[in-house]
């Protein structure tokens, strides 16, 4: 029974009797690790068998996580822009080795002429942060985003090494969709993805239904001010390392001190502040197993998106990344589950949405409360718990 104030939550939805193993251990998230509200969502050979929710949607513990709640989902989003700009090369709209200025002209800046679309969805554009310190404001105005990006020297050689482009990466490639299909990222999304699908995970959520939004319970805070200071300090010093850059400009890209505000919940930043249900992730890594569905995305196009691309020392997290076109893909050290052909994206701290084209297999967990910055127990508990009841 769910008890309001208390921890005591109660695990709601369906769960295929083969999986009755992973409701108990998404269930113990919330008793032994401090989980607050969360949902899982798998769908196997094409067919949901995990659906489950639970836990609370605010701090006080007096509003229960709900079926249609959505979430901060974090850089689960960047694995939803590479399903659009996988599918938008499958409909000749793009092509990987076209330069990226050759559709946005003012992105030639600075030697940035050569940079391919497939330098840019793998993280080798060099561009992962900004220099000049921006408002906070700055990043609710794509325009303006897009427009200093456009102007930014590279921090390396485009091509000659990665480096997770953390918040930049969704202006960049969504600049890029918008240029070649017309359309903005989030229209994008609802026109080929989510409205057909009929799915709940938005860029810019509509204001009616900010209701269903569950806020997110930071256990790091930064002021404002206070990633505004580094920046500043950073720049009296003349330090050229994009990596603080990369995650506090403009202040509260990140979502630190702006996650659960309206401002943020109505804006598009695709990098970051995708809102959404596990039910949405799990259903749109799932429309690529359907021959109907709305993706154009064939297996030979999908094999080349999710082969390694970038890969060993990243040059802004200072620790080993791989990348496919815009997804990550499992490595030592940050496994997706067992099977070596997974590809998705984590997000900060605790939701993951990725695919096993192996089983198939489509996965979406999201979470209120980030916790470890790279990898979360949590969920890839629910992962392995998945896996060993399919036999894997």
């Amino acid at each position: 029974m769910t008890v309001p104030g208390t921890r005591t939550a109660d695990v709601n939805g369906h769960c295929d009797p083969r999986f009755a193993g992973v409701r108990e251990v998404f269930g113990t998230s919330f008793t032994e690790d401090d989980e607050w509200g969360a949902a899982v969502c798998v769908h196997a050979a094409g067919r949901r068998v995990i659906d489950l929710w639970g836990g609370w949607r605010n701090r006080a513990r007096t509003l229960a996580w709900q079926r249609d709640t959505m979430v901060n989902a974090y850089s689960v989003g960047k694995g939803i822009v590479a399903l659009l700009a996988v599918d938008s090369l499958g409909r000749g709209e793009l092509s990987l080795d076209t330069a990226v200025a050759s559709l946005w002209p003012a992105f030639a800046a600075h030697g940035k002429d050569t940079i391919t679309v497939r330098q840019l969805l793998c993280h080798q554009a060099g561009l992962p942060a900004i220099r000049p310190l921006l408002p906070a404001a700055a990043k609710y105005d794509w325009p303006r985003m897009c427009a200093v990006l456009a102007d930014e020297k590279p921090f390396w050689e485009p091509g000659t090494a990665h480096g997770y482009h953390a918040n930049t990466w969704g202006f960049l490639v969504g600049e890029v969709l918008r240029r070649a299909t017309g359309m903005d990222i989030a229209q994008l999304l609802r026109r080929r993805l989510t409205g057909p699908l009929g799915l709940d995970y938005y860029w810019g959520v509509p204001a009616a239904l900010h209701r269903r939004i569950s806020a997110v319970m930071l256990t790091q805070q930064f002021s404002l001010a206070e990633q505004r200071a580094q920046i500043q300090a950073m720049n009296r010093r003349g330090e050229d390392s994009p990596a603080m850059r990369s995650y506090f400009n403009p202040p509260g890209i990140s979502g630190f001190g702006s996650v659960n505000t309206r401002a943020w919940r109505n804006a598009v930043i695709p990098s970051t502040n995708g809102h959404g249900t596990a039910r949405a992730v799990a259903g749109m890594y799932n429309a690529l197993w359907d021959s109907n569905g709305p993706l154009h995305i064939d297996n030979d196009l999908l094999a080349e998106a999710t082969r390694i691309h970038s890969d060993g020392p990243d040059v802004v997290q200072q620790r080993p990344s791989r990348f496919g076109l815009g997804f990550q893909l499992p490595q030592p050290g940050r496994p997706i589950g067992p099977g070596p052909h997974a590809f998705g994206h984590f997000g900060y701290g605790g939701s993951l949405g990725f695919a096993d084209p192996d089983i198939p297999l489509s996965f979406g967990y999201v979470t209120n409360r980030p916790g470890e910055r790279f990898l979360s127990t949590r969920a890839l508990r629910v992962v392995d718990a998945v896996y060993e009841a399919l036999g894997k």
